[in-house]
């Protein structure tokens, strides 16, 4: 979360938290070792404390950061390790880290001492910070596992004393009270609970095992025969485990599949109504079929690339083709509007390739399109880590010994939709429950570079509806930061505020330094909006609740009813959504120039684009160019979703294309009360218009006029104004 300057109220108060805390700060124990309290820096012992050491690392943190939190055991376990660990090579007698190495460890409480903080240049929590004679040398932002920080300070301590260093560093995890045994490698990972334990402690989860139970001979030899039951354990409100093993259910779909090789000639197969009917509509068969016409110029263009694409796929995925001017009433019923079109068909489900034409393309839906005919892959933890490293994006069904016939067909039915987009894998695994923090099944999530969304249903009936799952799913397939392609485009663009950065693919350093800031903007930015969607939910709860009891005092237990009726409907997804881009700034040169006046020759660029309403900004609140810099694009970001905008926007059309376009929109979005307000208009103009017409149109006399004027001049009542009345 970024950091604000606080009220002197709010810094006081505190400050006087952070002095109780002080007070409860004891010494802790490590490998039987004791260990005094961290070093807490404040603004008063700040210079003498960072001079007296030659290294200091330093954790900069608020109390009220979940972030933090989550942090916590991982600094406070590290700095207990390397206190308690003794120096390598021919120390001197006695010696030990700290005065060997002249390293320590120490934290900086933000919000007590937030000029501190800001005096360090920490401008998010919780920030870590290497110092070398009080000098910065290495900035950790946002939680770091024990293991990255590791590194960091094993390469200092390498060039401080080299030859004192192990080549290989045995960590603790986060909490545990001793270093691991280096020959208790394998030992250490798993044990058996102990008689009457409900689980395995936080150190004892077993691995999800390669193969089934013995008992088990039917299961699947390739999935772990694992699955779990979870209730959340008072003590620490995380789930306890017991194992079960358990053959899945078969989804009824699989025994439909072909006894045969799919393609087996290599070759496009012509294919006519009745053919489409039996080989396609009616089976569970993966095919990839193209819709044409043979008088179609790009038709002709795509048939050598189509034929040899069969050639490709022999053995592996069914290629077929219609001939639309043939079969018109099928092309009709699949709702065929333009050739060629590519569909690919399992079963009734169906997806549209919308890439490009080129072999090399096609081949690759192509590949993805064939896994599918295997079915959902059944991974355990080892083997989703391994996926996460090659996939951008993979969606993760985690399911029990619960799981029914039904919940297994709906999830047979999903991968169609993500063919050339993500991956769709199931798991049992309970390394991946306590990962994810699951204690309900079945539940699907994707996982997008590490980071997890979840799916949220209402009702078990959520998790079987294919619509509602597919739904989620468009929401949320696309990468953290995606490449802007002419491919997917209106995906990204269309009912979105983009912040899109405008690089430089050419320049490798500055590419990915610019694609690392992008990303964690967008990580932060995603845990602020969930941070304030959580704190909006439960304000509407309080107010419920405020309800509630008010109509209790009351005794009035109608409106006590009502109060509890009351729905508390939240979802993110009806708010519009925040999404982080990069373009080719080279590639596409010529149209970010033309729309947006951003040329890449000046350096790399960052707009905030709002698609819907014809609008962009490309200037921070200063003035100055948005960079691809995580200050800069969340500084923005922040005053250009406030509602009103608190910066003001560029047009990316001219000003009467705008309000022609404004008037379409207006009527797009409210045609009733836009219809009434122009027969609103016409009627009042057509009024106007009539009244004009029966206005008599006499000629002008003189003696008229003249008595028109006298009788003008004749007093009130026939009396004159100074006649005396009787």
């Amino acid at each position: 979360m970024r950091w604000f300057s606080l009220s002197l109220l709010l810094g006081s108060a505190a400050w006087a938290v952070a002095e109780s805390d002080d007070e409860t700060r004891e010494a802790t124990f490590f490998n039987g070792i004791k260990v005094p309290p961290m070093l807490e820096l404040t603004p008063d012992n700040w210079d003498k404390e960072i001079k007296a050491s030659k290294y200091m690392i330093v954790k900069h943190y608020s109390p009220y950061c979940p972030h933090c939190v989550d942090f916590a055991p991982t600094f406070q376990t590290l700095y207990e390790f390397y206190y308690t660990s003794s120096p390598g090579g021919s120390p001197p007698k006695d010696a030990d880290f700290t005065t060997f190495y002249d390293f320590r460890f120490g934290d900086v409480n933000c919000v007590a001492y937030n000029d501190l903080c800001a005096r360090n240049k920490v401008q998010s929590y919780p920030t870590t910070i290497i110092y070398e004679d009080g000098e910065p040398v290495v900035t950790f932002r946002g939680t770091k596992n024990i293991g990255v920080l590791s590194d960091a300070i094993e390469d200092i301590l390498k060039k401080a004393k080299p030859g004192t260093r192990p080549a290989k560093v045995n960590l603790p995890k986060p909490g545990d009270k001793s270093a691991p045994e280096p020959e208790a490698k394998e030992a250490a990972d798993v044990k058996t609970p102990e008689p009457g334990s409900n689980s395995p402690s936080k150190n004892e989860v077993p691995p999800a095992p390669k193969g089934p139970p013995k008992k088990e001979a039917a299961a699947d030899s390739k999935t772990p025969a694992l699955a779990t039951m979870a209730t959340p354990s008072k003590e620490t409100g995380s789930p306890k485990y017991v194992a079960y093993g358990f053959t899945p259910p078969v989804a009824p779909q699989k025994q439909l599949a072909p006894k045969t090789s799919p393609n087996p000639t290599g070759q496009s197969v012509p294919l006519t109504a009745e053919m489409f009917n039996a080989r396609v509509a009616k089976t569970r068969e993966s095919w990839f079929i193209k819709f044409y016409a043979p008088w179609c110029h790009h038709c002709k263009k795509l048939a050598p690339n189509w034929e040899q694409l069969g050639k490709e796929t022999k053995g592996r995925l069914n290629i077929g083709e219609v001939n639309c001017d043939a079969e018109k009433k099928l092309c009709k019923d699949l709702e065929i509007k333009g050739y060629p079109t590519m569909l690919f068909f399992r079963g009734t489900d169906r997806a549209e390739y919308q890439g490009l034409r080129g072999l090399g393309d096609l081949k690759r839906y192509a590949d993805h399109a064939a896994e599918i005919a295997q079915g959902v892959q059944d991974v355990d933890a080892d083997e989703f880590k391994a996926l996460e490293e090659k996939e951008d994006v993979i969606f993760l069904y985690l399911y029990d010994h619960g799981a029914t016939t039904e919940d297994f067909n709906a999830l047979e039915r999903l991968p169609v939709e993500l063919i050339g987009r993500a991956r769709l894998v199931k798991s049992r695994d309970v390394r991946l429950y306590e990962r994810f923090k699951i204690w309900t099944w079945p539940r699907l999530l994707v996982s997008r570079e590490g980071r997890p969304t979840y799916y949220t249903p209402s009702t078990p009936r959520e998790m079987r509806d294919i619509n509602m799952l597919r739904n989620w799913m468009r929401r949320v397939w696309l990468p953290l930061v995606p490449e802007l392609t002419a491919a997917n485009a209106r995906e990204i663009m269309d009912g979105r505020t983009v912040v899109l950065g405008v690089l430089n693919r050419a320049d490798e350093d500055s590419f990915n330094t610019a694609i690392r800031e992008m990303k964690s903007a967008t990580n932060e930015w995603m845990d602020k909006q969930i941070q304030l969607f959580q704190l909006e939910r439960q304000e509407l709860r309080d107010a419920k609740q405020l309800r509630i009891e008010e109509a209790r005092d009351r005794g009035d237990e109608r409106a006590e009813k009502n109060a509890k009726n009351i729905r508390i409907n939240l979802n993110l997804s009806d708010r519009k959504e925040v999404i982080f881009a990069w373009v080719d700034g080279a590639f596409w040169q010529r149209w970010l120039r033309t729309t947006y006046g951003v040329d890449i020759k000046d350096g790399e660029r960052v707009i905030i684009n709002d698609e819907d309403n014809r609008r962009y900004w490309d200037q921070t609140s200063t003035g100055n160019p948005i960079v691809p810099s995580r200050t800069s694009i969340l500084e923005t970001l922040t005053k250009v979703t406030a509602n009103p905008p608190k910066l003001k926007p560029k047009l990316t059309i001219g000003f009467f294309s705008k309000i022609i376009f404004d008037i379409r929109t207006t009527f797009r979005d409210h045609p009733y009360l836009s219809s009434g307000c122009v027969l609103g208009v016409a009627f009042g103009c057509l009024s106007l218009l009539r009244g004009r017409l029966r206005r008599p149109r006499g000629v002008f006399r003189l003696g008229e006029a003249a008595a028109a004027m006298r009788e003008a001049k004749a007093p009130i009542l026939g009396v004159g104004s100074m006649s005396k009345a009787d």
